[in-house]
């Protein structure tokens, strides 16, 4: 979570199977999916609905486009869909096991769900976003542009400058150990500890380099310039 990418897909060649309705839809059929034989509960015909970008809520999400845009797009009409370059950044990572039955295939066992960037996450909002696997056939394209604290990974042991000791969670998740406030780490940080680690000084040594000037204020504020966003959780707001 957190992590700001730029996410594409080559346009390719598609089939409309029901023309563009009020909301800007269209139904389609494309190469990427194959029906699942073993699922039960549902029966999938080949069709998946692209917005194109023309719905009402479009900005939320939709990130496929089609070519020529759906509004000119007639039910047996020959189209081209994929996604242009688009920023992003990433809210959620799902994980499934065993993997979700869609009535496609492959099963997803994880899904990544993105906002693009100018869009913050509302928590007050059900669903939100879209949802992707990484994993599946369509051919992505993942450019990584921002991870904040990149020099961190989840389950990290940290003490900041003031001799507190944090568990890192996330970039937006800092657990003090002392369960007191201010909620934020006060840089620079001494890594204490990682689950996973081949080599425990080169480690300590990059989160003490990354962290020798800075704060965490200005991590989140080097978020914000680059997702034009706002994080889920800001600990220090």
């Amino acid at each position: 979570m957190g992590d700001v990418v730029r996410i594409s897909c080559p346009f390719t060649e598609a089939l409309v199977t029901e023309g563009a309705r009020p909301d800007g839809e269209v139904a389609l059929r494309w190469p990427w999916w194959s029906a699942d034989p073993d699922c039960s509960w549902f029966r999938w015909d080949g069709s998946v609905v692209v917005d194109g970008g023309t719905g009402p809520d479009s900005g939320d999400g939709g990130l496929f486009r089609t070519d020529p845009a759906p509004r000119s797009l007639a039910t047996g009409d020959p189209c081209r869909v994929g996604i242009p370059p688009t920023l992003v950044h990433v809210i959620d990572i799902a994980h499934y096991d065993p993997p979700q039955e869609t009535g496609r295939l492959p099963r997803p066992a994880r899904l990544v769900v993105v906002l693009p960037a100018g869009r913050s996450y509302d928590p007050r909002l059900e669903e939100q976003g879209e949802s992707f696997d990484p994993d599946d056939d369509i051919p992505l394209v993942l450019e990584p542009v921002l991870r904040p604290y990149a020099f961190l990974e989840p389950g990290d042991e940290v003490a900041d400058d003031t001799g507190r000791a944090w568990r890192f969670d996330g970039p937006w998740d800092w657990c003090p150990f002392d369960g007191a406030g201010p909620r934020e780490p006060v840089w620079p940080l001494v890594l204490l500890a990682r689950r996973s680690c081949a080599d425990a000084a080169e480690a300590g040594a990059a989160v003490a380099g990354a962290t020798r000037t800075g704060s965490h204020r200005e991590e989140v504020a080097r978020w914000r310039a680059v997702a034009r966003a706002e994080p889920p959780v800001f600990a220090g707001s």
